[in-house]
């Protein structure tokens, strides 16, 4: 049997529970939930940030945030450091993307500009795209097409009404004016499918392919918006909270209620309607490059992983978007199907990005990264062991000096100021599934609080040096 490919698929800001084999009673994401069906779902992978650059460094260099530096927008020194991508090609892998990457800072010109840094990263074929938004702005093959098909104008208003001004409130957004054919996630998948396609044989691939959605804007097309009735959505957590605020979460909620103030019961459940459109649409997109793998005879020889970014807090605790340590922002999906679609069904091991990006290195034979903290998780997808060797996560985010770090382990959560390791949050999940709690001022959890700080916190944190903060 020749060296497996590799269909990494990326998606942006999707929740890990918003699938129906998470339990969710009402989303539609059936080519997901055949993936999980077939291969290994870990129900507790986190992200590295929850923030779009930072995650995507990450994934790229195998490092955490105060490893690679990238707290908040791309650096463009960064791609000359390591890449799992680089590692990958240099072990005999045709690489490949499409779609968003998001490793450079959008503005004017067109993303054809940095093929140069694609090829730095170790893509060899690079087709790429920007998010939704960032194509009002930068050019690339997607806004190629629609000025071709002569819809750029109508997008581009679209966004312009989305983010300049006259922005509705969430719960109000139309969707897309243009047709499903040429909707962005949709346009990803196609070239996907195509550079399946167009791919030779003479040597293995690693193709990754990174959605734009289900990133707001809900723009999904009408006939997925009408797939949801909103009266049958679930609310938004939310519950009396107890204990201090984090300063993250507060200025968050200092600046929300210009989106959220008016939501009612009535409008988070539309707001979440249009968010799960956009994740069906994007599971339609996935049984379609499937399909693509299967028609080329190349399923049998594939696996096909699927993450996301970060999550997306939905309203709960009265936010949208991430940028805050809850669950909703920092659990992202992530799904293992082997060649054979004989994987070891589900499993709560604690994983994170890092644990992806070592694992696609250990199933190509590339040489591994260097002053990693991933480990990989092929035992777990072999069956040779039940559960990861790790026994916490570490997340980050913020902006020097005003950052902060979170480990979460099985039971517990703890958060604290990056530079002086003030704590700042701390929540038992076993006992408080919601977040609700702190108990950080607790007397009765100060054992546990030190502990979690000296003990787990510091000695993940070893390398970060806040001397020029």
């Amino acid at each position: 049997m020749p060296r497996p490919n590799i269909v990494f698929i990326f998606s942006d800001q999707q929740r890990a529970d918003t699938m129906g084999h998470a339990g969710d009673p009402v989303a539609i994401t059936p080519h997901l939930d055949q993936l999980v069906a077939q291969g290994t779902v870990f129900n507790r992978c986190y992200t590295s940030s929850p923030v779009c650059m930072p995650a995507r460094a990450s994934m790229m260099t195998g490092y955490q945030v105060h490893q690679h530096g990238v707290w908040a927008f791309a650096n463009p020194e960064l791609r000359y450091g390591q890449s799992h991508v680089r590692n990958i090609r240099d072990a005999g892998y045709r690489t490949g993307i499409v779609g968003k990457t998001h490793l450079w800072r959008h503005g004017e010109g067109h993303a054809s500009d940095h093929e140069q840094e694609m090829l730095d990263w170790g893509f060899v074929d690079a087709r790429e795209t920007t998010g939704p938004s960032e194509s009002l702005l930068t050019d690339s093959r997607y806004t190629d097409h629609l000025a071709s098909r002569g819809l750029l104008d109508a997008h581009r208003q679209y966004f312009e009404m989305y983010l300049r001004g006259t922005r509705p409130f969430p719960w109000e957004l139309p969707p897309t004016p243009l047709p499903t054919e040429d909707h962005l996630d949709v346009f990803i998948g196609g070239l996907a499918q195509q550079w399946i396609q167009d791919c030779p044989d003479d040597k293995p691939f690693y193709l990754q392919v990174n959605f734009g959605g289900p990133h707001d804007p809900w723009d999904a097309p009408p006939e997925y918006r009408r797939l949801y009735n909103p009266d049958d959505m679930p609310v938004s957590a939310r519950g009396k909270r107890t204990g201090p605020l984090s300063p993250h979460v507060q200025l968050l909620l200092e600046h929300a209620p210009n989106k959220l103030h008016k939501m009612g019961k009535a409008q988070n459940q539309l707001l979440k309607a249009n968010y799960y459109s956009k994740v069906t649409l994007i599971d339609d997109c996935v049984g379609a490059i499937v399909k693509s793998l299967k028609d080329r005879g190349l399923l049998d020889n594939t696996w096909i992983v699927f993450s996301s970014d970060h999550g997306e807090m939905l309203g709960d605790h009265g936010l949208l978007a991430k940028k805050v340590f809850y669950e909703g922002a920092i659990n992202v999906p992530c799904v293992f199907r082997p060649p054979n679609g004989r994987g070891q069904g589900s499993t709560d091991a604690l994983v994170n990005h890092l644990d992806i990006v070592a694992t696609l290195i250990d199933i190509c034979g590339a040489a591994p990264l260097q002053d990693s903290p991933s480990q990989s998780i092929a035992p777990v997808l072999s069956g040779e062991s039940a559960t990861s060797d790790r026994q916490a996560v570490l997340s980050e985010l913020g902006l020097p000096p005003s950052a902060f770090v979170m480990v979460r382990t099985n039971e517990h959560k703890l958060s604290a100021d990056a530079k002086t390791r003030e704590p700042i949050e701390l929540y038992d999940l076993a006992e408080d599934p919601g977040e609700l709690h702190n108990l950080i001022e607790r007397e009765d959890y100060a054992g546990l609080r030190q502990h979690l700080l000296t003990h787990v916190m510091d000695p993940m944190l070893s390398s970060l040096d806040t001397s020029a903060w």
